[in-house]
């Protein structure tokens, strides 16, 4: 459905998983091989807890206008190790009907300071404990957005 400026489809859940990630793997290269081993096309993480380290991520410059282009982004490296305090976002298909991942961080330092954004790259430290919920739903992918310059949702209007 399309509202000037809004576009939504009703989901529903199905399935939830609990994962654990083990030390040393990759967060978002496990995530996304999990949901192709369980067949979820789409997904969104209910919670996320543990540690991670050698984190990449993004934050957007104050100021910045859209398109987001590279000169308009801040990219981040941390090396870590970090509590990792919450982990929200969504897997959904997109080019070439292939899974893809979009994923907010949020982590402590040891000195308490929080930091996040949007996650590129997070090894995981000690453990990773996340709840992830399958969502049942038709005609909702992921494309570059020309506007925002960054890839976003489209949703279909036809179909389910």
């Amino acid at each position: 459905m399309n509202m000037e400026g809004l576009w939504y489809k009703e989901c529903s859940q199905g399935r939830r998983f609990i994962i654990k990630i083990t030390p040393g793997e990759n967060l978002t290269t496990r995530l996304l091989q999990f949901a192709h081993l369980a067949d979820v096309r789409y997904a969104m993480i209910v919670s996320a807890l543990g540690s991670v380290k050698n984190v990449k991520l993004r934050g957007i410059k104050t100021g910045a206008k859209l398109p987001i282009t590279a000169p308009r982004v801040t990219i981040h490296e941390i090396e870590g190790p970090l509590e990792l305090l919450g982990l929200q976002g969504n897997i959904v298909p997109g080019e070439d009907d292939l899974l893809d991942c979009h994923f907010h961080i949020m982590m402590s330092k040891s000195s308490g300071e929080v930091v996040g954004g949007h996650l590129y790259d997070a090894q995981v430290f000690a453990t990773c404990e996340i709840v992830l919920t399958e969502l049942s739903v038709e005609g909702v992918e992921r494309h570059v957005s020309k506007m925002g310059g960054i890839p976003t949702l489209y949703i279909d209007e036809g179909g389910a």
